[in-house]
């Protein structure tokens, strides 16, 4: 699956962004003319969990928003009730929100109806606004997972160019940013592809957003220091993965749910966090990468890539082959992608033991103890300098991993 720059930023733009899984950095598309516009998928059940202490968390501790600060916060409309309640909690404590709502629709009919000849101008409103917000806090909830597909390569990466002095001046200023989805959202069709009921996906991600973040942050200082002091990660499985990277010397970053007055100050990748929590990141020595990694199943854009394998060779990638309905628009898109599309991105292992997805998921995903994922492009994210908008990464489960020899994570369980 994808991820993942400062996907968060979408909201600053609206949500200009092809997202499959909530992190990749696939920027603004357009849609090909002769796909017909999708079925409107039904809005979810009200969550189970109080949506008013929730909001107040986020905003005091995930967020650490202070006053006189500026707050843009977005989401679907279908959430509206969690996203007025962030804004109430922003402005309780003497900060401004700026609130926009969204949708799948109208997402996609910003690209549909667009004429490619816009794709290369650079928007100086949201430019504008992007050099005053302090934080920004986004509902990842789609309810479609093709709103994009049949998208056409070249115009994907002229609004990506079209983005990057947007995303560049966020990142400089370092930003805070909030994202609550994190590949886990509750929809049809991710509990489809995680084994799961709607039901018992929406328990898992609603009980996921509002895990103790204290004792999750005391996991992944534990989980940090022990990658901090290796040298090189081997991760295997029995799909055939087997790859080597270097990481001695390296930063590492977490997810744990809190941005610390410290952390803010810092920026970057200290001073994103995307929810439900549970990661502990980070990006390789330059030109180490080595060796291939093998998913069995996949889906881009909806639809099915089967036995996608990504070789890697001297920190980059060297051939990605796959079959299935969904490679082709896979393959296009990388190929579409600007400079640095092709350099091995970052190694994140799953922390979050309270977050468990059933024995027939098809596919995996970030937060849960255990997952090992990796790919390539942007890992802004992860504390890298890569700043292509693009990238993609797929989360193993039921892998091996070692460090300097020593297991860490052994057929999916971790052992940090």
């Amino acid at each position: 699956m994808h991820r993942r720059f400062a996907v968060m930023s979408c909201a600053i733009v609206a949500a200009l962004f092809i997202c499959s899984c909530e992190r990749s950095p696939s920027p603004p598309v357009a849609l090909a003319p002769e796909r017909d516009s999708p079925a409107v998928a039904s809005a979810p059940a009200a969550p189970p969990t109080d949506l008013e202490q929730l909001a107040e968390r986020i905003v005091r501790q995930s967020a650490g928003v202070q006053r006189g600060e500026h707050v843009l916060i977005s989401g679907h409309a279908h959430d509206q009730e969690l996203l007025e309640n962030l804004a109430v909690h922003v402005r309780k404590l003497g900060a401004f929100p700026v609130v926009t709502l969204g949708s799948d629709r109208l997402e996609r009919r910003m690209f549909f109806d667009v004429p490619a000849e816009f794709d290369t101008t650079v928007d100086t409103f949201t430019l504008k606004l992007a050099e005053h917000v302090h934080a920004i806090i986004t509902v990842a909830n789609g309810l479609e997972e093709d709103t994009f597909a049949d998208a056409d390569p070249k115009r994907v990466a002229a609004r990506a160019s079209a983005s990057q002095q947007m995303f560049d001046t966020i990142l400089k200023r370092g930003v805070r940013q909030i994202e609550v989805g994190n590949g886990l959202y509750p929809t049809e069709w991710r509990a489809e592809r995680y084994g799961m009921s709607i039901g018992d996906l929406s328990r898992t991600f609603w009980e996921g957003v509002n895990v103790d973040y204290t004792g999750l942050a005391a996991r992944a200082d534990e989980v940090s220091k022990v990658l901090s002091g290796g040298s090189e990660i081997h991760i295997s499985d029995a799909s055939g993965t087997d790859l080597r990277v270097r990481i001695q010397g390296r930063p590492v970053y977490a997810s744990d749910g809190i941005i610390s007055p410290a952390e803010a100050k810092k920026g970057g990748a200290s001073a994103s966090v995307f929810l439900p929590a549970g990661e502990v990141y980070v990006t390789p020595v330059p030109g180490t990468a080595e060796g291939r990694v093998v998913r069995p199943v996949d889906y881009f854009q909806g639809r099915e890539v089967r036995d996608l394998t990504m070789m890697f060779a001297g920190g980059r990638l060297t051939g990605l082959t796959g079959s299935g309905p969904g490679f082709e628009s896979l393959k296009a898109l990388y190929d579409a992608a600007g400079e640095g599309k092709d350099q091995f991105g970052a190694v994140d292992f799953g922390i979050n033991s309270s977050v468990k997805l059933s024995d027939d998921a098809r596919v995996g995903t970030w937060v849960p103890a255990g997952t090992v994922t990796v790919g390539f492009g942007n890992n802004v994210w992860a504390g890298g300098d890569n700043k292509v908008l693009y990238g993609h990464y797929v989360s193993l489960t039921g892998a091996s991993a070692t460090l300097d020899g020593k297991p860490i994570v052994q057929n999916g369980q971790l052992k940090m």
